[in-house]
């Protein structure tokens, strides 16, 4: 197996990848690379008007990522661990999900030429989860821009991720079903997580179904 230099964690809202790129980035030593959704100004309004604010959100992400991962290019990505909890790719899930026929023509127009100097991950974890488990979990950190956020639409974007890893093969995936697991709650679960990851004999794409704990 290659030597693990850049990590990237995928998921739903709620998936918890920003918990898990942050407890893997303290005991990796790693450097970390969070997504700043905090930063776009058209998101609350998004989640209240889908139709009309897609579009501002979309390519205000788009842009913004697309920066960031210039930004760590420049630093000499490889020189340390580092761990991300997005991929440039899942652009493309919102993209597709949410944006009009004309507004996706100029959206593809647009991130060919973005893509196509983005360093690969050594590794993408996706994780999924159930949509009760999901809404739980917003709920539970309670971000005010997602208190409009549906349950219709948590299950569209979950079936877009579902589909776009299924075909998926830029980079190895290991996709962890977290329904009945706690990593950030449970040492016990980050551990075996953690082992999986790092596991010797991991292949090019591996599924992970841990066991719900008594």
């Amino acid at each position: 197996m290659a030597e693990l230099r850049y990590i990237a964690i995928e998921g739903v809202i709620g998936a918890g990848k920003s918990s898990l790129a942050q407890m893997l980035s303290e005991k990796l030593n790693a450097k970390l690379i969070m997504e700043q959704f905090e930063e776009n100004p058209f998101l609350e309004k998004f989640y209240d008007d889908r139709k009309r604010f897609a579009f501002q959100t979309q390519m205000f992400f788009l842009i913004n990522r697309y920066k960031q991962q210039q930004q760590l290019k420049q630093q000499d990505l490889f020189a340390n661990i580092t761990v991300s909890d997005y991929i440039f790719d899942k652009d493309k899930i919102f993209a597709y999900l949410n944006l009009s026929e004309e507004e996706l023509k100029l959206y593809e127009s647009i991130f060919p030429l973005l893509e196509r100097d983005i360093p690969k991950p050594d590794l993408v974890i996706f994780l999924q989860a159930g949509i009760d488990r999901l809404m739980s979990n917003i709920k539970l950190r309670g971000r005010n821009f997602e208190k409009n956020l549906t349950r219709q639409y948590l299950a569209e974007l979950s079936e877009s991720y579902n589909n776009f890893f299924f075909k998926y093969n830029n980079s190895p995936l290991l996709i962890v079903n977290t329904t009945d697991i706690d990593f950030v709650n449970n040492n016990d679960d980050f551990n075996e997580l953690y082992n999986q990851i790092f596991r010797e004999d991991r292949g090019f794409i591996e599924y992970f179904n841990p066991e719900p704990r008594g």
